[in-house]
């Protein structure tokens, strides 16, 4: 029924302004704003809906992965944007915050709002 239908995602935000800013300044996506909500335009024509909802609760699973060719680099130039790691109990992690065991190598972020993100690399 939907195999034709161009379908994109969403997740919630407490605070639109500051998720704009993250998406855009720190990340560098092509963010647009329309009644309120956020697009984020992703490489390869993904749209990812951003939305503010006033009691939000920040999700406890990734909600946007970015696939990249070098963690290490792409780890470092988020940390030079003002970006910290995430560290998980059960999830070994490097002096950077890379997890690099069992499956792609990944490290954990959240936006503003606490929705959590990751960079990772296929190896």
């Amino acid at each position: 029924m939907f195999g034709t239908t161009k379908a994109y995602s969403g997740f919630a935000v407490d605070d639109i302004e500051k998720a704009k800013r993250f998406y855009h300044e720190t990340l560098g996506l092509d963010v647009s704003e329309e009644y309120g909500l956020l697009r984020l335009r992703l490489a390869g024509g993904t749209t990812v809906l951003v939305y503010p909802k006033a009691d939000h609760t920040p999700a406890t699973f990734t909600v946007l992965n970015f696939p990249v060719d070098d963690i290490d680099a792409a780890v470092e130039e988020l940390g030079r944007r003002g970006v910290t790691f995430e560290r998980y109990p059960g999830m070994d992690a490097d002096e950077k915050g890379v997890h690099r065991s069992g499956g792609p190598y990944i490290a954990w972020f959240t936006d503003p709002a606490g929705n959590v993100l990751s960079v990772l690399q296929e190896h």
